[in-house]
């Protein structure tokens, strides 16, 4: 069965919306290069003013639901294309890393909007759901390794990264005014009932409902997630920055007029075209083994990978471009993952509640990692930012593990006293 009008207008929208908030998000650590050399500032004053703008991005998720549901999505989408562009602009038109500093504080806060808008829209709005979520998702995963490759490329050719900024705004207004003269009814797949059950929490509520999952083992699970988004964000805020800076890709170079590009950023562009297929990989596995399983075996393979780097850092670029398409695999294999882990270990009614606070602990707790990736850079080595990186992940795999005995025994419990009561 194929998807009505209203699911293709609501998909087309969303899909643009999900792929450049990836767009933007992932073209900063390219030019977090540029800035290092463009401002002679230290590592660590970098990594914390980027790490606020990523912050931002997640702590905005839980208000911005709340605007959600009062506003309604799409004025809140059409806010967030044309607030992350602007932002943008703000970049082109900066002179010093303070002025930088304001426009990630800018994009932060709009981009936050977008995920609770998003996807509120889409399930209130589409009838195949599925169907859509599956393509909304490849937009996302298309704007994760599209945008490096353009803020790549753009820097090799033009000389001046303020008008690189300024030329991928674009693409977010544009689609702004698509979305504009889109047509489509947010409410088609809601009954009356579900209407009246997503209306706008009230505090009394907000704060019920997150009681009921902090006391539960969504705790752990958001712990879990918080630990894999430190990994995941100083990994991919500082590799290309490190992978720059490698005997074998540094003195290789794209340009001679603009310092800070080098090939190093199309072997990170890979490790995120590789990353697609790990997300696919991983949804498949929800479907057969329990994802609690899935992440202990994968934040394994991660804590390996980090402790793997300092060593195959030295063996030449053809093991360096193998590494890099390996961790891209796993980096994003968790995230179908933990998305159904929270899925497991959550009530109905506090579903949506419990994935806002999902994005803040990949988002908005995970940029301190480039905060603390920054003072270790700057003032350290890069094997103790890989070893800080490995901890993160077996901590993760602790958790994870942790939460899995846990859960074992509670199910042995209860079959046992179940089956003593049956008996008496």
């Amino acid at each position: 069965m194929g998807l009505n009008t209203n699911d293709r207008s609501i998909a087309g929208f969303t899909m643009a919306g999900h792929s450049l908030v990836h767009w933007f998000e992932t073209s900063i650590p390219i030019f977090l290069v540029v800035w290092l050399a463009e401002f002679d500032v230290s590592v660590a004053l970098a990594g914390i003013i980027v790490a606020f703008g990523y912050a931002l991005f997640g702590l905005g998720a839980l208000p911005a639901g709340v605007l959600v549901d009062r506003y309604g999505p799409k004025r809140l989408i059409l806010l967030c294309l044309v607030g992350m562009s602007a932002s943008f602009l703000v970049l082109a038109l900066s002179m010093s890393i303070y002025a930088v500093a304001v426009g990630l504080v800018c994009w932060g806060v709009t981009a936050s909007v977008y995920h609770p808008a998003g996807l509120a829209l889409i399930s209130t709005g589409v009838e195949e759901r599925g169907t859509v979520f599956a393509w909304h998702g490849i937009a996302g995963n298309a704007g994760i390794a599209l945008g490096p490759f353009a803020a790549a490329t753009l820097l090799f050719l033009v000389d001046q990264w303020q008008l690189v900024a300024a030329i991928l705004a674009v693409p977010g207004f544009i689609a702004a005014a698509y979305g504009l003269q889109a047509d489509f009814d947010p409410t088609a797949a809601e009954s009356e009932a579900d209407a009246e059950a997503n209306d706008a929490l009230s505090l009394g509520e907000f704060l019920t409902n997150s009681r009921v999952l902090f006391t539960s083992a969504f705790a752990v699970v958001f712990a879990i997630i918080a630990v894999e988004g430190l990994y995941y964000r100083g990994m991919l805020t500082y590799l290309p920055e490190i992978l720059h800076g490698l005997p074998a890709i540094g003195d290789i170079t794209l340009s001679t007029n603009l310092e800070g590009i080098s090939p190093g950023d199309y072997i990170y562009v890979s490790l995120l075209v590789v990353g697609m297929a790990g997300q696919y990989v991983g949804g498949k596995l929800t479907d057969r083994i329990r994802s609690e399983r899935g992440l202990i075996a994968i934040f394994a393979v991660l804590c390996v990978l980090a402790l793997a780097f300092v060593p195959i850092m030295s063996m030449g670029l053809v093991p360096i471009v193998l590494y890099c398409i390996v961790l891209g695999f796993f980096l994003f294999a968790t995230q179908p993952l933990y998305q159904d882990a929270v899925a497991v270990h959550t009530p109905a009614r506090a579903r949506g509640l419990s994935y806002g606070y999902t994005y803040v602990g990949k988002f908005g707790i995970g940029p301190v990692s480039i905060a603390i990736g920054g003072f270790i850079l700057g003032g350290f080595s890069t094997a103790l930012f890989f070893g800080v990186l490995a901890a993160f992940a077996f901590g993760g795999m602790a958790l994870t593990a942790g939460l899995l005995v846990a859960l074992n025994r509670t199910n042995w419990w209860q079959t046992t006293t179940g089956a003593t009561k049956s008996s008496d």
